[in-house]
């Protein structure tokens, strides 16, 4: 393998590839450890040069070859441009191995050939050329002024920052080869007259102005780290901190909201400073908008471009599962259109680029209006509450057959069995069931040996976690001890292909925290939640998981508008929802995942 790669020609490799490479060689791990462990654990994820394109071009790269085109052949736009490069200086502070720097300078360079050849391609032969050189052609040494001393960023991992500094090199390297094929002379690119700017350290604590002057940046880019609220270790959490400190129910945040506000700080020393992250989707969905964005908003934030939800891809292994959105954004107001990207349904495909006269922090093209987090509904309608949770590690839990098989060992259990279901059981129509004990009297339980054998694992497995430990001393209790008995269930996830979420009335069941239920409800709060109007309120507010809706209380439900409406109106609504119930009942044998698949909704249903 070794000699293969030796006799490969390396030199049209791009040095962005070389990051898949090295990041995996950067690993550290213990032998009983995967390959990735270490920069998972970090959120470091290696960006394909497609993405890093789609938050480049837009940022800034888009905008620099607008003006080349529309400079035609007026050498007075075309020296300002030119002259304008070499000052341009492009900050990643979460940098890696250098892959957004790399091609941003990459893309530089071949911007400012261009201008190089519109603006001397009259002086081919009036310029002086070295001996040894083909004639004709003009030595390109001293116009070629865009160096990698242009480039700045954060790693916290040093080796990543050695390697990042050394792929600016062999790209400058490569860039300069370039212009010696185009023009027949180029700089030398030994010794190294310039170096790329890369501090190691942590960015989130790291002093961003100590890196690179905010009067001196143009462009900040980059794919900050991807770990969510419940992965973030203790000194991610930390990391946070001082940066969120003040804002009410920051806890919820990604780890990636760090760099959004240090980089609205940042800003804050110069407006004209542009940003764009590619981020996870989160950032701009559910209840992490009301908490980041409010705060950015406060700030003067700006977005001037948006790619909304597409999937992941990279060309190194291990490919990352997430749903990204990339924002860009800065203190200023755009000075023309927003751009939007959408991919529809197709997320790994390319978007389709829409004109927006504002992008707000839902990624639509409105007002900037963000939800915060509310504890009741804004209408005199009943609370939404979140299903029972267990605590017990599925030891109370049965399949059907399970069930059969314990009851014949433990007969007497049959009147404390009940059904069980979360939310995607509902939508599947799979029935489980749970051992109920909650009215149970210590006799009784005591009477159960097979019970007790579960309960005293019920005990220990509380004991051993630390979140529930204060349970263990109830082990036949869940942590809520009473549900309605009649009630609407709502699933907290469902599918983003559903035109309408699928929720019903259940009478009987436990349902788990995957769900949420409306115990006093009606067939007119039936309709209501059935409604188009609400479905569409759903999919413009609700969190996601991956790209799948993540129904909510305290967002999605007590902020809904509900409207006022007349004795009339809430019949017509009763009644409709009275038919959705009738066209789901001409199909008994059909879950609610066939009727409310798009592909195989009844036309009665629809």
């Amino acid at each position: 393998m070794l000699l293969d790669c030796v006799l490969l020609d390396w030199s049209g490799i791009s040095p962005a590839i070389f990051g898949a490479m090295f990041q995996s060689v950067l690993e550290q791990h213990q032998p009983d450890q995967s390959r990735t462990a270490s920069r998972r654990e970090l959120g470091a994820h290696y960006t394909s040069e497609r993405n890093i394109l789609r938050a480049i071009n837009p940022l800034f790269m888009d905008g620099l070859r607008a003006e080349l085109q529309a400079a035609g052949s007026s050498r007075a736009k075309l020296l300002a441009l030119y002259d304008r490069l070499p000052q341009l200086n492009v900050f990643d502070p979460a940098c890696g191995c250098g892959n957004f720097l790399v091609i941003a300078y990459r893309e530089l360079r071949r911007l400012e050939m261009e201008l190089i050849d519109k603006l001397h391609k009259d002086d081919l032969r009036r310029r002086a050329v070295k001996a040894g050189q083909r004639g004709g052609l003009f030595d390109v040494g001293d116009l070629i002024r865009v160096h990698v001393g242009q480039c700045y960023g954060i790693e916290i991992d040093p080796s990543a920052a050695h390697i990042a500094q050394v792929a600016l090199w062999i790209t400058d390297h490569q860039m300069n080869l370039e212009a010696a094929s185009r023009f027949g002379t180029t700089r030398p690119s030994v010794p190294l007259v310039h170096s790329p700017h890369i501090r190691q350290g942590n960015a989130l604590r790291t002093d961003w102005a100590e890196v690179l002057a905010p009067g001196a940046c143009s462009f900040m880019v980059g794919n900050p780290p991807f770990v969510g609220k419940k992965e973030q270790s203790k000194e991610q959490k930390a990391d946070l901190q001082p940066l969120t400190a003040g804002l009410q129910g920051a806890g919820v945040l990604d780890y990636v909201a760090g760099w959004y506000l240090k980089a609205a700080a940042y800003m804050q020393a110069n407006p004209a400073v542009r940003t764009a992250f590619v981020s996870t989707n989160s950032i701009c969905q559910g209840e992490q908008v009301g908490i980041l964005w409010a705060a950015l908003l406060r700030q003067g934030s700006c977005i001037h471009f948006a790619h909304r939800t597409f999937k992941w891809s990279n060309e190194g292994k291990g490919v990352a599962a997430v749903h990204c959105v990339i924002v860009g954004f800065a203190l200023q107001a755009p000075g023309a259109a927003c751009r939007l990207f959408d991919y529809g349904d197709d997320l790994r495909g390319e978007p389709t680029e829409i004109q927006a006269s504002r992008i707000n922090p839902y990624l639509v093209d409105a007002p900037d209006v963000v939800l915060l987090r509310r504890a009741t509904p804004l209408a005199a309608v009943p609370e939404l509450v979140e299903g029972i949770t267990p605590l017990d590690n599925g030891i109370l839990a049965f399949t059907a057959a399970e069930k059969e098989l314990f009851l014949q060992q433990e007969p007497s259990a049959k009147q404390w069995m009940r059904l069980l279901q979360t939310g995607n059981d509902f939508i599947n129509g799979t029935n489980r069931y749970c051992l109920w004990l909650s009215d149970a009297k210590p006799a009784e339980l005591r009477s159960m040996p097979k019970v007790l054998e579960l309960l005293d694992r019920v005990k220990t497995f509380r004991l051993e976690s630390k979140s529930s430990q204060k349970f263990a001393a109830t082990p036949w209790l869940f942590r809520e001890t009473t549900i309605p008995k009649k009630y609407l269930l709502i699933p907290k996830t469902s599918s983003e292909r559903r035109t309408f979420l699928p929720l019903g009335f259940v009478e009987n069941v436990i349902t788990t925290n995957s769900a949420l239920y409306l115990e006093s409800s009606s067939l007119y709060h039936f309709g209501m939640l059935c409604s188009t109007m609400h479905n569409a309120w759903m999919r413009a507010v609700a969190g996601r998981l991956e790209s799948r809706y993540r129904y909510s209380a305290s967002v999605v439900y007590n902020n809904y508008p509900w409207p006022s409406l007349g004795d009339k109106q809430q019949a017509a609504i009763e009644a409709a929802a009275q038919g959705v119930l009738d066209a789901r009942a001409g199909y008994p044998d059909a879950t609610l995942a066939d009727l409310y698949d798009p592909l195989t909704m009844p036309a009665e249903l629809v």
